[in-house]
């Protein structure tokens, strides 16, 4: 059984040299998890996941999300194995698809994307388990690769998808499944629905559900809502859902218990704050506090 995780992520706009103490300080706090994120235009995953890997002990690190359609999967293996080899039992490996539109950007965006999330999942697995991989796919090639340096233990490969088709095949090939920040209890039942199609289909173990939500620790619902207006929207029109309809964890500290509890019963394995607003790990402590998680 899967443990329940209570972590963070280090938001994109973050400078990056902040990452390491931010790292630090989570750790200390007693916090499970550090997420980070690669979106174009912001910071790579794999170094920012190096950084905050280099700067602690025991918090284990999320790469939320490497888009599939941006990384070639034998040089994401490759990455993923030197950090999983040199912090093992520490790091999860999260991929998905690619948003569209930043994928255009860069001329990355590819038109089989589940063929290329299932292929690249596949190629990621056998190249870091230390097998001689040779597939070729709808969007993959890769021809007689071995690593040198495989990982010792695989770390787990987690998708982040959205849709009904893209959930059932993170259950059937996947290690565990990343939500979006928004997905409430409702989201996390239906999309559990979807994934439990694709596990019968398939052969892991056992799957993580991984759940990010927003963060902001006010009292005070107008200054809450003027620091998470633009995150919220931004995320409301990508999910296609009125900013009321997401769940999120903003308001007063008292609240959080019952919200990430809320989260945990509908079936997370894991719940990814996101801080939005000034004081991010002030803020990461409040919850920490408010869950009874804090270290003294």
């Amino acid at each position: 059984m899967i443990d329940f995780r209570v972590g963070f992520m280090f938001e994109r706009d973050r400078a990056p040299e902040e990452l390491p103490g931010c790292a630090a300080a989570l750790e200390a706090m007693g916090a499970d998890d550090l997420w980070v994120i690669e979106d174009i235009g912001w910071t790579g995953s794999i170094s920012s996941a190096a950084l905050a890997l280099a700067a602690t002990r025991e918090l284990r690190v999320g790469i939320g999300i490497a888009p599939v359609a941006l990384r070639n999967p034998a040089l994401l293996a490759m990455e993923v194995a030197n950090l999983a080899r040199v912090h093992p039992g520490r790091l999860v490996a999260g991929v998905g698809h690619g948003a569209a539109g930043l994928m255009r950007m860069v001329g990355a965006d590819r038109p089989r994307k589940l063929a290329l999330l299932e292929e690249s999942i596949a190629v990621l697995r056998g190249l870091m388990a230390g097998d001689e991989v040779t597939l070729h796919g709808q969007e993959v090639t890769v021809d007689g690769v071995r690593l040198v340096h495989p990982a010792r233990e695989v770390p787990p490969i987690v998708a982040g998808v959205v849709k009904p088709r893209s959930l059932e095949l993170s259950g059937r090939v996947a290690d565990g499944t990343i939500l979006a920040e928004g997905a409430g209890p409702a989201e996390i039942t239906a999309a559990l629905e979807h994934i439990g199609n694709g596990r019968r289909a398939g052969d892991r173990p056992a799957h993580e559900l991984i759940v990010f939500a927003y963060l902001h620790v006010s009292d005070d619902p107008v200054s809450a809502a003027e620091a998470t207006r633009d995150m919220v929207t931004g995320q409301a029109a990508w999910l296609g859902v009125a900013p009321a309809a997401l769940f999120t964890v903003i308001g007063p500290a008292a609240g959080i218990p019952a919200k990430v509890e809320a989260l945990r019963a509908a079936g997370a394995s894991t719940v990814v704050l996101r801080p939005l607003g000034d004081d991010p790990e002030g803020q990461a402590r409040a919850a920490l506090e408010a869950l009874g998680r804090a270290r003294s």
